[in-house]
This record gives C-alpha cells, structure tokens and sequence, in this order.
C-alpha cells in the first residue's frame, strides 16, 4: 500500500535528486534519509543497488518505489508531471547525481519548468568503491565514466597520457565485457602492461568482489575475468599494490557469508546488526512468534503479587518474560516501583540488559554457565532467618523445561511458575528460504533459544551439513544435537553478541586453516 497525502489544488511539489552512494545503505546521508522520509513518489535509478533499495523499502514502507525507464527528458517529465499534483519526488542515482551525465540532464530539464529542486550530493562511485576495495587513490586521481560510449581508442589513450603524467590512478567505470579492449587501449596509450589493475564489482555491498591483476593479463583475457557481467570499477595505477595492506571490507571475518537468523522478527534487529558488522549477509526467518496467554488470570495475579509483597524474588529467564511483564505492568498502570523488596535474577546478559531497561538493576546473573543450570549453581538456598519471604515467582514461556522450578524447589524455595507468553510456530518461510535451509545455501546458522532449532527444523526442515551450527548456549546445543545437529560454534557467554563474535572467530580460524593447508600444497 502507497502513501496518500491530501495535495491542494495547484500548489505543486519539489524534485530532489539524490545520491545514494555506490551500494552500501550506510552510506546514505544524514539528509538523504531525511528527503526519503518526505517523499510521496521515489524513483529509482537501475544503478542503484538491491541493499538500498531494500533499505529505503523497510524504513519507509508505505513510499512508492518507481524504477525509472527512458532517456533523461523522459524520466524528467515523470517527476515534474507527479511533482505538479503536489507530491515531493525522490530521485534516487547511484553515486552522486552531479557526477553522472544522464542525471545532469534531468536536471537541466527540471530547470526549464516551474517545479522547483534539490541535490543531496552522494559518496560517488568513483571515490567510493575504491576505498571499499582498499585502494587509498590519494589527490591526483582521474576519473572516468566509459559506459554508453564507444570508447573510442583515442579518449583512453588521452586517459593513459593524463595517469602517465600525473603519476596518479586511474578511475574506470565501465562494461565488463568492454575490459580487454579497455586495458588494450591504455597499453597502447603507453601504460606498461605491467601495470596493476584492481576490478570491482558490486562495489561497497556485501556481495562485493574485487581482482587485482595486470593490465596485460586482462587484455590477453588470462586474469580469470570472463564471468563479470555488468557495470565494473577498475581502477589503475601503482596504488593498487598497497591493496593488500589496506583491504578492510572484503577482509571482515564473515564478508559474503549467508547467515541464517531464525527468531521472533521483532528480536532479530540486534543479532543482524552485528552480523553485518562482521561483513555477512543476514536473512532473517520467523520460526516463533510470542503471543499472550491464553488466560490473563494467571499473570493478572501474579502482578497483583508482586504489588502485596507475595513474592521474595523474581526470575526472569529470557527477554520475552520481561517484556511480557512490562506489558502487563502497563496494562495495570504500574511501573518499575512495584518491584520493590523484590530481589531479581536473570538468566543471560540479555535479559539482564532487558531488566536495566525497565529502571532495575538485578541482584542476580550467573557467573558462569548462562543457563538456568547456571543461575541455579549461584541462587541462595531459602534461609527462613534471612529471608522474611520464601516465594519465588517465576514468569515464563508456556513450554519451558521444569529444570529451573524443579531446582529452586529443591533449594527450599515455594514456586509460582506462570506462564507468561505463549510461543507458536511461525508460518513457513518462502519456498526458495526453504530449499536453501536444506541444500547447503546458508553458511551458517545462529540459534537463540531450543525452541527456534524445534520450529525451524519443523517449518522449513534441517539446516545442511555443510552449515555452520551457532547456538548461544547448553540448552539450545542440546535440542540443536537431539535434531541431529552437528553444534560447531557455541559462546562462553549465553548472550547475542558473543554469539555473533564467536561465530566470526570461527571463520577467522577456518580462514587461517584453509590458508595454511593451500601454502602447504603449493
């Protein structure tokens, strides 16, 4: 569903041109969000990369998203015909729109109207997709667009005199069918065909490849380049040989790795957001979704409880069963004060975190083991001196194991185990999710809880031997073996982030191992 705005009658909009960088959703502006937010009608340049695109989707949902089709006049009547009902237009370019020909006359063409413009200037493509490509271009870089051209001989052979004169890179944006013949020309223009050459493509995304040769290599078509299809970055110069000490995008511990996310898609945000910073590709799969209890009446008394003094202590064993009671001290129009005289343990830093954010700090996390076996080697026994209260109340899902209760009973302790949420199996993920689940087409898979390895495997079958087996503690590696699992990644610390930072280890070491067995037989 689009966005409607009421627009008054003859009072016409605005066109801002903006530039969305060379690939990376990150690299959008401050102000090109805040122009994306406005806009009632986007239209999106073919150049501008599947991640933006799904960037701008997610944060803005109900905004129009139009590709664009035609020559420059064409696309600039699209806008100006849209802007005069009244709606703001976005048109988003890849790079930065005052840097690509095509666009510069979409504008010159807006200028010959009465609608008036703006230009959010981009991270261009040719400064960006070096700089992800770890070649540091220095100031005496020439640039070039080749792509719609010809190309004749003679302009790159203008382009090789005006690097051999400066001494400094060349910067190519062209076809990658065009780059023997691109590299013959500068070698006849007097670059030495010793010359390296770095060729990008998908520059600054996370599907990024670079290949760092000889230019007689790829004129000769030997440097293994035949694959490339579409628009490519080569840039060209001596800079390219300190590539190798300052690749920093393409060297991240998980680059390229498809890692599958099964959790409730409320609570996988976190988790994706370090993945990437490790360089992978997150693909985030519903296998639970959190509902309320059947009946209130359990929870409603439970609160109640908390309020009279009932209970000695509160444990919370995850996120979930925080915001459960959150939500439920919301709906009752309590706050963080009702737990006073209340003692709060948690199993997980995560949890812990949740609790901190409700205004509380817990007296107790485990030391060790986060599990509930951990919080359980460190949880008082009852001692009817130092304890005027010997309830525990403990808030959990519907089907949670009885090891915690059981333990705490043991210890002394009188139990109110409630349910406080319900969790059911989310709806099965698209056919191709599912396919590549089960044929080896994620790298690995990061399980939070038992319950996501239970209903993943039964929404969209077994992960493939090949994928890297992440669970984040004891309980989850145990139903991730039960489902016979192969468990290869598992943290000291039952939380998100060492989860994530395991995982990356891993790879870290299998990189390393792979690299030493390929020395060896060389």
């Amino acid at each position: 569903m689009t966005r409607s705005r009421t627009h008054h009658t003859g009072t016409p909009g605005r066109i801002v041109f903006v530039g969305a960088g060379p690939g990376d959703p990150g690299l959008l502006t401050a102000r090109a969000s805040a122009a994306l937010a406005t806009a009632d009608l986007v239209l999106v340049d073919a150049d501008v990369s599947s991640e933006v695109v799904a960037a701008v989707t997610e944060a803005h949902p109900g905004t129009e998203l139009k590709p664009t089709a035609g020559e420059p006049a064409e696309v600039a009547r699209t806008a100006v015909a849209a802007a005069k009902t009244g709606s703001v237009v976005v048109r988003l370019v890849a790079g930065d729109p005052f840097t690509t020909d095509a666009v510069v006359k979409e504008v010159l063409a807006v200028t010959r109207t009465s609608i008036a413009f703006d230009v959010v200037p981009g991270v261009a493509v040719g400064t960006g997709v070096p700089a992800y490509a770890g070649v540091a271009l220095g100031g005496s870089a020439t640039f070039a667009d080749l792509r719609g051209s010809d190309s004749p001989a003679a302009d790159v052979a203008a382009l090789a005199a005006a690097a051999h004169g400066t001494g400094g890179p060349l910067v190519l944006q062209t076809g990658a069918a065009e780059l023997p013949q691109l590299a013959a020309d500068l070698v006849a223009g007097g670059l030495p065909g010793s010359t390296p050459i770095v060729v990008t493509t998908a520059g600054s995304s996370t599907d990024q490849h670079s290949t760092a040769v000889k230019l007689t290599a790829v004129a000769e078509k030997t440097a293994g380049l035949d694959s490339l299809t579409g628009t490519v970055v080569a840039t060209v110069g001596s800079v390219v040989d300190k590539r190798s000490k300052l690749s920093w995008w393409e060297s991240r511990p998980l680059f390229g790795w498809r890692v599958l996310v099964p959790r409730t898609k409320e609570q996988a945000g976190d988790m994706s957001d370090r993945l990437r910073a490790y360089g992978a590709v997150p693909v985030e799969v519903p296998t639970i979704a959190v509902e309320p209890p059947r009946s209130p009446a359990q929870m409603d008394r439970a609160v109640k409880g908390l309020v009279t003094g009932r209970y000695g202590w509160i444990v919370f064993t995850s996120t979930n069963a925080v915001r459960a009671v959150r939500e439920k001290f919301t709906e009752l129009g309590l706050d963080a004060r009702a737990f006073a005289g209340v003692k709060v343990a948690c199993v997980g830093e995560q949890t812990a975190a949740a609790v901190r954010e409700f205004g509380i700090v817990p007296e107790l996390v485990p030391a060790g083991e986060q599990s509930s076996e951990g919080l359980l080697v460190d949880f008082p026994p009852y001692d009817d001196v130092f304890d005027p209260i010997d309830r525990v109340l403990l808030p959990r899902a519907d089907i949670a194991t009885e090891t915690l209760a059981a333990g705490l009973k043991e210890r002394g302790w009188e139990i109110d185990d409630v349910t406080a949420y319900r969790t059911v199996r989310a709806a099965p993920p698209a056919a191709s999710v599912r396919e590549a689940i089960k044929g080896g087409g994620f790298d690995a898979v990061c399980f939070t809880s038992s319950s996501t390895v239970r209903n993943l495997v039964g929404i969209a079958g077994k992960p493939h031997a090949r994928t890297v087996v992440s669970v984040i503690g004891p309980a989850t590696a145990a139903s991730a073996t039960e489902f016979g699992l192969r468990v290869d990644v598992q943290p000291e610390t039952a939380a998100v982030g060492p989860l994530v930072d395991a995982l990356a280890a891993f790879a870290e070491a299998r990189r390393a191992a792979q690299a030493e067995g390929d020395g060896a037989g060389s």
